[in-house]
């Protein structure tokens, strides 16, 4: 089993947190259960991006989880980071593996159930994607103007997704974890639970738990 197939407890974060440098969380948020870390910074510029990213794509090498990085399969390659998140508007997967190679971990984004279908369907091919995040479960700040897909979404990831790695992602903390799970995710991805947290390391932790009892 590869380690984005074990992954269960995904982190999208910003280069700093409400409490530190992300770099310098990126060990104890490992070993409480964060098992890959994206980095998204919707502002910042490509050189802004390879600052900040360089010591972050040190510190997920040294800690042994995937790295990736939002949108820019350029900047991936530049920080030689593990692979790429896509949005359904960004780049196509092909020249994202063009860019970073057949190795690199392609993920995209769904919002619709024809979404997840349709990937679902292009995962089953070479060059589709290596995962699905399927939401926003719930409303969020991070995705603003896009409505909440809600539990069904979850639910029909969990009856067509098959053996795609697919993630839950939106609006997810602690007060929701185990709805997500009982509709069927058994992975999720997070961002304020973690990000503003006033101990990310515990909160992950809580998390992590949350998902292994659930499970």
């Amino acid at each position: 089993m590869t380690a984005l197939e074990s992954a269960r407890l995904y982190l999208v974060a910003p280069p700093r947190l409400e409490r530190g440098d992300l770099a310098a969380m990126v060990g104890e948020l490992a070993g409480a259960g964060v098992d890959v870390i994206q980095l998204r910074d919707k502002q910042a510029e490509a050189g802004d991006l390879l600052r900040h990213g360089e010591p972050i794509a040190t510190a997920c090498r040294d800690a042994g989880i995937p790295f990736v990085i939002n949108d820019r399969p350029d900047v991936a390659l530049a920080l030689g980071a593990d692979g790429v998140h896509l949005g359904q508007n960004d780049l196509p997967l092909a020249v994202a593996r063009r860019i970073l190679g057949p190795a690199a971990i392609v993920g995209r984004s769904t919002h619709t159930p024809e979404e997840v279908e349709r990937e679902v369907a292009a995962a089953a091919h070479p060059g589709g994607p290596d995962y699905i995040a399927v939401g926003p479960v719930y409303a969020t700040p991070t995705k603003p103007g896009r409505p909440a897909a809600g539990l069904e979404l979850v639910r029909h990831a969990a009856r067509h997704a098959g053996t795609v790695p697919w993630f839950a992602i939106g609006g997810i903390d602690e007060s929701n974890v185990a709805e997500v799970v009982a509709a069927g995710a058994r992975r999720i991805v997070v961002v304020r639970a973690i990000v503003r947290a006033d101990d990310p390391v515990a909160a992950a932790a809580r998390l992590r738990a949350a998902l292994d009892t659930g499970a």
